[in-house]
């Protein structure tokens, strides 16, 4: 029987199976959290001041910059709090908070890659049409729409969890705050959550997924007509890094579902790859593989070597 005095926090056991190395993890992971931030600050910046990256796939990039902070900022800043010996504690308000954020962002994400894939298909299956199809107005309407999804499915998750009473025990057997490892602790009937939190989510990502797939497998037939060597190679180089951050968000994601049981200290492994590893990785992706990027830092280091000089 459960006890039915309501909770008013929770209690974050932390990742499971690393009792004792809360200091190499701390170090590891504030690490890890801010070359996320400046990194991605970095390509903000870039891409503002370079009047060369005011582009649809550029515009969309800043985006999942502003994405890339916001995502890791979700969870990372509790975690090296109770890594550090403070209280592992969280309000329900701040749990609240968590879910709702990780969902809107965590959907937004898969959102802003499938648009990002469909910019891709325009650039190179429409090359002479691409700035009349993707023009500003259409990409602000994209990008809005992203975020406008991700948020309406956060509140329709957020909202159904929550309305759940909540009684002790209030011990949540994970490192944040997420509706699998908060339901076992709600004193209601759980069954309605559940199945519209996997379907909601599964059926995204999967819909996400399946459009990002149709989108390269067009972009794959189209840079096979071309017969220059030189030709597919620079439209394959306008794909790589996009596709190459896919490959890291939704690898990872796959291993998990397959497994015939489930580890929570893989799935673990894996939720802090998406939160903090995936999000680090993107400017070095987009930056290393690209030289326009590579330009617009130069130039901006260069610029402001030579007002330190001045």
């Amino acid at each position: 029987m459960r006890n039915d005095t309501f909770v008013t926090e929770f209690i974050l056991l932390g990742i499971p199976e690393t009792a004792g190395l809360e200091t190499v993890l701390l170090v590891l992971f504030l690490s890890l959290y801010l070359c996320t931030l400046s990194g991605n600050v970095l390509i903000l910046m870039i891409i503002i001041s370079s009047s060369r990256l005011h582009t649809p796939m550029y515009f969309f990039l800043g985006n999942l910059s502003i994405f890339d902070m916001g995502f890791s900022s979700v969870t990372s800043p509790k975690m090296l709090f109770y890594l550090s010996g403070q209280t592992p504690a969280i309000s329900f308000q701040g749990c609240v908070a968590q879910v709702f954020f990780y969902h809107f962002l965590g959907s937004t994400e898969g959102f802003l890659y499938t648009v990002m894939a469909y910019d891709r298909f325009v650039a190179v299956c429409h090359p002479l049409r691409y700035t009349v199809i993707m023009n500003h107005r259409v990409c602000s309407i994209l990008a809005t729409s992203t975020w406008m999804c991700g948020c309406v499915h956060a509140i329709i998750l957020t909202s159904l969890t929550f309305q759940l009473p909540y009684c002790d025990p209030n011990q949540v057997d994970y490192y944040f705050c997420d509706i699998p490892a908060i339901l076992p602790l709600a004193c209601g009937d759980t069954s309605l959550v559940q199945w519209v939190s996997f379907t909601n989510v599964g059926l995204l990502s999967l819909i996400c997924l399946s459009l990002i797939l149709i989108s390269y497998t067009r972009i794959g037939i189209s840079i096979s007509r071309i017969r220059s060597i030189e030709g597919r190679r620079r439209a394959f180089s306008t794909c790589s890094a996009h596709l190459t951050a896919i490959l890291c968000v939704y690898g990872p994601v796959i291993i998990i579902y397959l497994q015939p049981t489930p580890n929570p200290l893989l799935g673990s492994v894996v939720q802090i790859l998406n939160n903090l590893v995936n999000p680090m990785l993107n400017p070095l992706i987009y930056s290393l593989r690209n030289k326009d990027v590579k330009f617009a830092l130069n130039k901006m280091l260069f610029k402001t070597g030579l007002v330190e000089n001045e």
